[in-house]
């Protein structure tokens, strides 16, 4: 009688290291699903940064995940199964996700930093919590000004209203965010205590004209790209807005390559504004693992 074979283990890498790959190594090495079987294959995570953030480190500590600080992949041999990366590193898989994200269309308007961003769903709760700490300061419902046109803009200001902003959005882009000042609030010596340490978020915006617009907050929802290099060197199918091509299960047109966050595009959409991470993260671990499960069954079985 023949041994019975265990499965091939099984090697994923992801390219990308921002919320939608972070929640997505969690999803499948972290169990943070109790109804899915316990992961003994391997994960590798590419990332573009040098720096470590705590969250990425904590990912790295899991026995079965490696991060690469600073090796972003830079080609992809699907045939092969074999990710390069910008300094030459290869690295093959079973299957590839990539997480690589999305980039500003436009540079950024001197002093964006000191107001709020709408890029993703996910940005929601920062700006509810943003919110909460406004209200508290001027003590009524927030006039949020609105910057952006597009599906973003959209989205944000179903956001804004939906957490007692009354929006005014301007499509026109200005030449600078002007940052939070306690004075021209009204706040003063007497601010809250709740809100004292604060960083609150800008209050107007100038135009190139010098005219001006002021509320009680910033928001800027302008229109990103997604970072699709790697795709075109894979032969990925892409989207006309540029994000990579995927199914409602995040499968991109080559099997055993997907997409997440940013990077993917479903329905004409760039996917952050589908799905929250950890739902992308959900549906791509799920696709993924079943996927490899069938391409399993053969060799099993031949065993």
């Amino acid at each position: 009688m023949s041994a019975i074979q265990s499965a091939p283990s099984l090697h994923i890498v992801i390219a990308g290291a921002g919320p939608a790959a972070q929640a997505l190594v969690r999803r499948i090495a972290g169990g943070s699903d109790s109804r899915q079987r316990a992961f003994h294959g391997t994960i590798t995570v590419l990332s573009n940064r040098d720096e470590c953030p705590e969250a990425l480190l904590e990912l790295a500590e899991l026995p079965q995940v490696s991060v690469r600080f600073g090796q972003a992949a830079s080609f992809i041999d699907a045939d092969a199964k074999m990710v390069t990366t910008v300094d030459g590193m290869e690295f093959s898989y079973d299957q590839l996700v990539i997480a690589t994200g999305s980039a500003p269309a436009l540079p950024p308007v001197p002093g964006a930093e000191s107001g709020l961003s709408y890029s993703t769903i996910d940005d929601a709760a920062s700006i509810g919590e943003a919110v909460k700490d406004v209200t508290r300061l001027v003590g009524r419902r927030p006039l949020g000004i609105l910057v952006g046109n597009g599906p973003a803009a959209g989205q944000a200001e179903a956001v804004l209203r939906a957490r007692g902003v009354r929006p005014v959005r301007t499509t026109l882009r200005p030449t600078a965010v002007v940052p939070f000042s306690a004075t021209e609030s009204g706040a003063g010596t007497g601010t809250d205590n709740a809100v004292q340490g604060t960083a609150l978020p800008a209050t107007g915006i100038v135009f190139e004209d010098g005219s001006s617009m002021k509320g009680d907050l910033v928001i800027l929802a302008e229109e990103r790209t997604a970072r699709n290099d790697l795709a075109e060197s894979a032969g990925l199918t892409t989207s006309p807005d540029g994000g990579i091509s995927v199914g409602r299960d995040l499968a991109t047109s080559v099997p055993g390559i997907w997409a997440i966050g940013d990077a993917a595009s479903c329905d004409g959409l760039r996917l952050g504004l589908l799905l929250s991470a950890e739902s992308s993260a959900m549906l791509c671990a799920s696709g993924l693992l079943l996927s490899a499960g069938k391409e399993d069954e053969p060799a099993l079985m031949a065993a």
